[in-house]
Order: structure tokens, then sequence, then C-alpha cells
């Protein structure tokens, strides 16, 4: 590995930083304006490589400043080209399994190329398609996109991938986990055939080892921190408290103002929902984000956390990798999560960039296998500081509504950790044509059965409006479940 400031063939006198790794003009101007003086480790092995035109596979934690490492050469090469670009094309493509790392990836981006003539488009689940159409229609430079929606604008002709020179496929282990294994690889075979990849994973599953043999060419392999470790800046500890105690202890916690930003992670939606209306009777504001919420609800209560307005933010594993918020003092995990490496990405939302944090774990009896998997997965035990299962369960107070407290099938943000490539939806519960999801039927059709085919030259009724081209069947055929990504 080479030094952090020169590369073989440089004068360390000379060029230094970013200048060393073959960033110049406006864009190293930029990088330092933005506050990126000294190169990170992946940076430092990633830019140089894909300057040269070569393939990366990077293994790499959040927060590893991967998307510098990414970005920086293909802004680089984009600037080369000029702004002429085609209709409903796009230069790059950055696929994230979530729309907040999507948003993140997207602000990085404009800070790095500020002043550059650099433009970006966001494609997501939960917003206005016609505005996202809108923005794309006269080409962009780099779009960022979350697949399911990139799919559906791709099959409808509104979005042409055939220019598009450089893919990025971002944590990629975790759009295996929701199910996308099966639109990236379309999506990428819709890509320039000489296009240059990258792929970045925290983990390296045997189904990410066999997607990136099938879309990386000969490609420079990048590691630079053991797979599925926790910062040395974290201290971890647990409390053992049944599910009944942990609203009761999770109050006791935040009343110290040391905890002055908080994430408090639940393993479902549901769960999530709970544990806000729980903290607001016990006289915590707090913010919640998950994937049954709204796009702009959901933007609202990460910039309403990140700004200070709350203190508490309440999510679930959709917010593990999305959400970099300088200053988080605190991550509860007020329940485990189901996949092991999904605690080391909750607890890495603190702890960032050299600073301390905490990472507490509420751990019921019926959890301890999960809490043995998440200690083999970073290599310690952890502490236990409180014990409370001597203690008896409180009263709920009787002036509380009551609620059921069930866990809906598909309530986890994991999709029930599908690894099959599938993507999630309404699946088999769906008939073939024209049914409604899950077995549900709606009213039988009142008054006057709809008019006949009319002859329209076609066999069609009017108002029929056939497919354009041949693209839905080569880009996957049937039309999957919409899906917020």
């Amino acid at each position: 590995m080479t030094n952090e400031n020169t590369l073989p063939g440089n004068d360390a006198g000379e060029l230094s930083g970013f200048a060393a790794l073959g960033i110049s003009g406006a864009l190293l101007k930029a990088t330092a304006a933005a506050g990126f003086t000294e190169p990170k480790p992946i940076q430092v092995q990633a830019i140089p490589p894909q300057l040269e035109g070569r393939d990366i596979f990077g293994i790499a934690q959040t927060g590893s400043g991967k998307t510098a490492a990414f970005a920086l050469p293909i802004l680089s090469k984009i600037i080369g080209l000029g702004t002429k670009r085609r209709p409903r094309t796009a230069r790059a493509l950055i696929l994230a399994p979530t729309r907040e790392l999507a948003v993140q990836i997207e602000d990085t981006i404009k800070l790095l190329a500020k002043g550059a003539h650099i433009s970006t488009a966001l494609v997501l689940g939960g917003v206005s398609r016609f505005s996202q159409v809108k923005k794309i229609g006269p080409g962009v430079d780099v779009l960022i996109a979350t697949p399911g929606r990139l799919t559906d604008l791709v099959r409808e002709g509104d979005l042409i991938l055939a220019d598009t020179k450089w893919l990025v496929l971002d944590e990629g282990d975790r759009m295996l986990d929701m199910g996308f294994i099966n639109d990236v690889k379309r999506i990428a075979k819709a890509t320039a055939p000489d296009r240059q990849t990258a792929l970045f994973s925290a983990t390296m599953p045997d189904e990410i080892a066999e997607l990136a043999k099938g879309l990386l060419k000969n490609p420079v392999r990048i590691e630079v921190a053991p797979q599925s470790t926790a910062a040395a800046e974290i201290v971890q500890s647990v409390v053992l408290a049944r599910t009944k105690q942990k609203r009761q202890v999770l109050s006791k916690m935040l009343a110290d103002e040391a905890m002055h930003s908080v994430i408090v992670f639940s393993r479902t939606k549901h769960g999530a929902d709970r544990v806000t209306k729980d903290l607001a009777r016990d006289g915590f504001e707090a913010a919640v984000i998950h994937g049954n919420k709204s796009q702009n609800a959901r933007q609202k209560a990460l910039n309403d956390f990140r700004d200070g307005s709350v203190r508490i933010l309440v999510a679930t594993d959709i917010a593990a990798r999305g959400i970099d918020v300088p200053g988080i003092s605190h991550v509860v995990n007020f329940d485990l999560p189901d996949e092991a490496e999904s605690y080391v990405h909750r607890i890495g939302r603190t702890g960032r960039n050299g600073r301390d944090g905490i990472a507490i774990t509420l751990c019921d009896p019926s959890e301890n296998a999960k809490l043995r998997q998440v200690e083999r997965i970073i290599r310690m035990k952890l502490p236990v500081v409180a014990d409370h299962l001597g203690s008896p369960d409180p009263q709920r107070d009787p002036r509380e509504k009551t609620e059921r407290h069930f866990e809906p099938v598909n309530d986890r943000e994991h999709h029930g950790g599908r690894r099959d490539g599938r993507r999630p939806g309404n699946g088999g519960d769906m008939k073939r044509f024209g049914a409604k999801p899950n077995g549900e039927r709606g009213p039988k059709p009142q008054g006057e059965r709809p008019a006949a085919a009319k002859p329209n030259g076609s066999g069609k009724p009017d108002g029929f409006k056939r497919f354009k081209g041949n693209n839905k069947r080569r880009f996957g055929g049937k039309r999957p479940a919409n899906r917020a990504a």
C-alpha cells in the first residue's frame, strides 16, 4: 500500500493529498474547499486504479470515505467530456439500497463537484415520479438511484442506460438482503458494454462474490478494515432486561443529559412506532424513520435530528447505513437485529471521524442467541453493565390505550432476510393478472359493464396504450409490485 500523500513516480515535495492521487483542477479546489484534505486509506487505494480505468471490488464499512473514493475518479473523467448529453441518459449511475443513503451520496457529490458544472439527479421511491422524469429528461451526468424505482423508469422508457459508462453499486450486501440483486443484474446489463464498474460491500457473502464475478472485469480488490468489526472508539455494553422492562429502562437512560443525540434501533417498523409512542408518553420527543414512512416524512425526521430539533431518532435497520449525522453520542439497540452484521452498522452511526461513541444493547433472555452471534461477529464479549431480570415487570398505565402487540409478517426491514434475489412485494400472493395483493377482493363493479373492444385496428378498447418497443420484455417482463426502496 502506498503512502497517503505520495504515489510511485511522484515527488512528495511537489504533490500531496488528493493531488498525489491524480485529482486536479477545479475538482481539486472543490475537494479542498469541502474539507477533504488528507485522503483516507480507501481513497488512497481506490482512486488511482479507477483513474486508470480499472474495475474496483471494495470491502469497506460505512463511514470509511468510500463515497469520495468512487465519486472523485468519475467526476474527474466526466469533467473532461464537456456538458453535452443525450436526452434521457445518464453518464454515471450509482445504485444505493436506501433513499437516505442515495440522498447522502448526492449531497457529497454536489459538495465535491461544486463549481464544476456537474448535473445530478435522484431516482427514489416514495416521491413524485413526474419530477424525476422531468429532471433526467435533458440527460444528467450522475444519476443516484434505488433499484426499484430505477427499474420502473427503464422499463417504461423514461431512462436509457446505453450511454452509462460508469456504474457503482454501493452497499452491495444490503441490496442483497433487500432482494434487489436480480434488478441490479438487469440494470447492469442495460448499461454500456465497455462500462467501468465499482462494487462496494461491508461484508462478502457468497452471493456478493458471485455478483462481483459476473459484473467486474479483472477488478482491483480493496479491503481497508477487517469485515464486520466495530470502530475502536465505540464503548459497547449490554443491559439485561425483559421486553416489558425495556420501555422503563430506556426512559431512565434518556433522562441523562449526556445522551444529547441518540438513535434508538428497533427490529421492526411496528416496533419503532410503538417505541416512539411510548417515549412521547414518557415525556421524550422523538422522530421516527422506517420503510412505511413517505420519503418527505423520512427526510423531515432526519433533518430534525441532524439540526438538533429533536435529540432522539427511532429507526429500523433502514437507517443503519444511510445516516451520517455528526456528533451522535449514543446508539441504543432496543432490539437486537436479525442479521448480526447489522449490529456493526447500527453502532457505526456513533464514534465517527475519530470521535468517541457509546452503544448500549437492551437484551431480553429470548435474544441471547442473537447476542452470541453478534459477539462472534465483532470478536469480543460484550460487558453486562446492568441486570434488571430480577426486578418485577412494570405495570402499564391503565389510562393508556390498550394496543395489540403483533408483528406483521412483512414488518421486518430485511423482508425476512431474503437472499434469493427476489424483489420484496406481494410475491405468490398476487394473481398473475389484475388481482389485488394478499387475497384482498375489491367490491363487485356496479352499473354497466365496460364497453367491448372497439374497432381501432388493434382489437383493443379505446384508450388502450400499447407499450412502446420491446424494452418491457427485455428488461424483466411483468412489472413487479411497486415498492419504495
